[in-house]
């Protein structure tokens, strides 16, 4: 596990490249290494996990150099049918395949690849060529600047970094914020900055002179024309399901450094627990895993602490209990805002940030979670909402408000006139892929929202939180739920095998479940893995005075897109009667204050918006 960052046609001296590493060094403390020439550079900082002792990166072998962020899976099986091809490895680190991979199999090697990665690779044996690749799920995000005029391209696999280097501007996309309410975080290749964007999941890119930057999608694993098994019987999905991911668990346990599990109390993670800590029984090896699980400092609504804690002596794990005071949350959001490097607005941010800190406190560098299961067996409320809604296409705006901080109507209301008409302008705040699946693509309602769920929400919304968070205190998560093998699997079953109205969520993988985790947490009611933020934003609590210091009608005017009256009145709301949807909507709108304040300076910058007009004109 890594950070890596790179030029192309761009001369960097090594100041800045020490720069650009140095903001990452939380993801990769463990040692740093550049390949640096007059019109490129590759650089990459360590989190080793395989072959501590090996693994030197960028691998160099002839003429061709690689930096790789993430975990390769399958690396023994490719050393193998690699060295029988007659190619020679120094270490067992798996990123060390690589060079010789894309010597075999050229700008098609990730399809070779099972793991988590973002790779760069520079080829000079002819023209120059620089290849880059993303996972199949979007584990491992990259960003990246293109110069098209120019043919200047630079990346790095976190925002601060990209930064950092001296030809990439902080400039925030004005319509940026419309994207970010309206999806929690921008969907598809866009970020909240202008002109940076981000690789999709399954991406492989090529940059030349000659030709520019290319980019092609594969095939994501649920896209490859699966059908369900029909023939299949529930009990059998479960029984198959809860052998491949016994399977996945127990691959995803192998590592040269301390490993860990994420014990939410709710169905993924306690049963991702409980096979870990059955492969690591069956396997013989010394010691329990250690579970963590993450509360608040006095009495809130949703506290799993209970559950997760019977879920570890059911599985019989040594159970950390982190306990968090909410007073610093305040504090936390500015170092959460900085590490994300634009808005997320799930509260669960400030959890997941301090859940990692603790893991790696207590001396762990890789934790297994349960992350992912809910977008690929069908477990969230909207989705049972939509599949129970009547035919026509009216579900599709239920289930889009469903994935937005604030809800299109409350939204709306919340724009400034000048604001809401450069928004008009601008366009649809969703990638068109997002409509176009649910309006128009094969398969049932289901396998459509699942189909956006894990093309553009999962890697967005979800992955990229969890890797720029965890990493924040160099500890490599590692999700079973996003093997390819389990996203096949998953594509594979029917909509009755997944959820049925009034019946039951994620029904196969309950299924897999029952004997493993106690049936108390079986049977529980589902509730999201989140901070009680409804409860938490009150008025006397120490968000609710960060909030309305954030959020003051002077600073909103100064920014020229809120109405500082409504978002006055949703104060009131919220004082009077406490509700989700207001919450949200006054953590999201503070998220985002704390956003451009961190990276635009003490009041953001000032914004003028032009995009509608360069648009119009353009339309004219």
């Amino acid at each position: 596990m890594c950070r890596i960052y790179g030029t192309f046609n761009v001369h960097s001296d090594r100041a800045e490249l020490r720069r650009v590493a140095d903001l990452m060094h939380h993801g990769g403390p463990d040692a740093q290494g550049v390949a640096h020439r007059p019109d490129w550079a590759l650089g990459n900082n360590r989190l080793s996990i395989m072959d501590p002792e090996g693994g030197a990166q960028p691998y160099h072998l002839g003429r061709v150099t690689v930096v790789f962020n993430g975990e390769i899976y399958n690396h023994r099986e490719l050393r193998e049918r690699l060295t029988g091809l007659g190619f020679h490895f120094d270490d067992q680190c798996d990123g060390s395949v690589l060079p010789a991979l894309y010597l075999t199999y050229g700008d098609r090697f990730a399809e070779h690849l099972d793991g988590m990665y973002s790779v760069a690779i520079m080829d000079l044996r002819q023209t120059p060529r620089m290849v880059l690749a993303t996972d199949d799920s979007g584990m491992k995000p990259l960003y990246y600047h293109w110069d098209r005029a120019a043919g200047r391209f630079h990346f790095a696999s976190e925002l601060p970094a990209l930064l950092g280097f001296a030809g990439v501007r902080a400039e925030e996309d004005e319509a940026g914020l419309d994207a970010y309410l309206t999806s929690k975080t921008p969907f598809g290749n866009r970020t909240m900055f202008r002109g940076i964007q981000v690789f999709p999941p399954a991406t492989t890119a090529v940059l030349s002179h000659r030709d520019g930057l290319r980019l092609r999608q594969r095939p994501m694993a649920h896209e490859l024309g699966l059908r369900p098994d029909r023939d299949r019987t529930l009990t059998e999905a479960g029984d198959q399901l809860r052998d491949l991911l016994s399977e996945e668990v127990s691959r995803l346990l192998i590592a040269d450094a301390p490993v860990a599990a994420v014990t939410s109390g709710g169905l993924d993670s306690s049963l991702v627990t409980a096979l870990a800590a059955r492969a690591l029984r069956d396997g013989g090896g010394s010691g329990s895993l250690h579970t963590f699980n993450i509360a608040y400092t006095g009495t809130w609504p949703s506290d799993e602490r209970a559950y997760a804690a019977e879920v570890a002596r059911a599985a019989g794990t040594t159970h950390h209990q982190v306990e968090v005071d909410p007073a610093t949350f305040p504090d936390l959001m500015t170092d959460v805002v900085r590490h994300l490097g634009q808005p997320n607005a799930d509260p669960i941010t400030l959890s997941t940030f301090s859940l990692f800190r603790a893991v790696r406190d207590a001396g762990f560098k890789v934790a297994l979670t349960g992350d992912a299961a809910d977008e690929l067996f069908s477990g969230y409320s909207r989705m049972t909402q939509a599949v129970a809604a009547h035919h026509g296409s009216h579900w599709i705006d239920g289930y889009l408000d469903h994935l937005a901080a604030v809800p299109r109507a409350l939204r709306e209301s919340l724009y400034t006139d000048e604001y809401a008409f450069a928004v008009n302008a601008v366009g649809p705040a969703l990638p068109p892929g997002v409509r176009r699946i649910l309006h128009s693509s094969p398969g049932t309602r289901l396998q459509r929202i699942g189909a956006v769920e894990q093309r553009y929400r999962l890697p967005a919304y979800h992955l990229r939180r969890v890797d720029h968070l965890s990493m924040a205190s160099s500890v490599e998560v590692r999700l079973p739920f996003t093997q390819p093998s389990v996203v096949r699997f998953a594509a594979g079953l029917t909509d009755e095998q997944r959820l049925v109205p009034g019946v039951g969520v994620k029904r196969a993988l309950y299924q897999a479940a029952q004997g493993l985790i106690p049936r108390s947490v079986l049977e529980r009611p589902k509730q999201p893995f989140t901070l009680p933020v409804t409860a938490m934003l009150a008025p006397g609590q120490r968000l609710w005075t960060l909030a309305r210091d954030v959020l003051s009608p002077q600073a909103l005017r100064a920014d020229g897109r809120i109405r500082p009256e409504r978002v006055d009145a949703l104060f009131d709301e919220q004082a009077a009667r406490p509700g989700d949807t207001v919450s949200l909507a006054l953590w999201s709108l503070m998220s985002h204050q704390l956003w451009r304040q961190e990276f635009f300076g003490a009041a953001g910058a000032p914004l003028t918006l032009h995009t509608p007009v360069r648009v119009l004109q353009e339309a004219a």
